[in-house]
């Protein structure tokens, strides 16, 4: 009995890292070693390889682990890989993130993160490599100043703002469509 216990959570541990039917996630090529994305194969719905795609990620939440990836931020690395995997070219790939309340503390860098939480911010590489591929990232002034992180701790790179809600506005004014899950 106890055999087939462990055959049954073996199993279930090979589904979990290859998705149903064997199928395996791929990271790349915009964002490499973040944002594994499936392959989808016969989409009834085609995507149009020849629009621009404009998101804005609205970034509030984050893991209470100081030790734990935000998820939500990676969400805009899947969307530029899986665009990209999808034969959408980089330069058709417009992303912002705006990022406040408790993902504050995401866009610190390691100097002021370690300081305060213990430990590297997980989060870094994963915003440089945003940064790098282009993305726009935007810290909420408000939350600055409510959460005590000047702009000095930033990650270089993050720009300042008066406030996320200026920020959404003024990317949705630039055509970007807001994406917040």
């Amino acid at each position: 009995m106890k055999s087939k216990l462990l055959s049954l959570a073996f199993l279930g541990l090979i589904f979990s890292f290859t998705g149903i039917y064997g199928q395996t996630k791929s990271k790349g090529p915009v964002i490499n070693g973040f944002g594994a994305v499936f392959q989808v194969d016969g989409a009834d719905f085609q995507i149009d390889r020849t629009k621009e795609y404009k998101a804005v990620f609205d970034i509030m939440d984050s893991p209470e682990s100081p030790t734990a990836l935000n998820s939500s931020i990676e969400t805009a690395a899947r969307f530029l890989n899986m665009h990209a995997q999808s034969g959408v070219p980089a330069e058709q790939l417009k992303v912002a993130l705006v990022v406040h309340h408790r993902a504050s503390k995401d866009v610190m860098d390691n100097t002021a993160y370690t300081k305060r939480h213990g430990t590297d911010n997980p989060n870094q590489k994963l915003i440089r490599a945003l940064l790098d591929a282009g993305a726009q990232i935007v810290f909420c002034g408000q939350s600055s100043n409510a959460r005590d992180i000047p702009k000095e701790d930033l990650i270089e790179g993050v720009q300042l703002s008066l406030s996320a809600m200026t920020a959404l506005i003024q990317f949705q004014d630039d055509n970007y469509r807001l994406i917040k899950f």
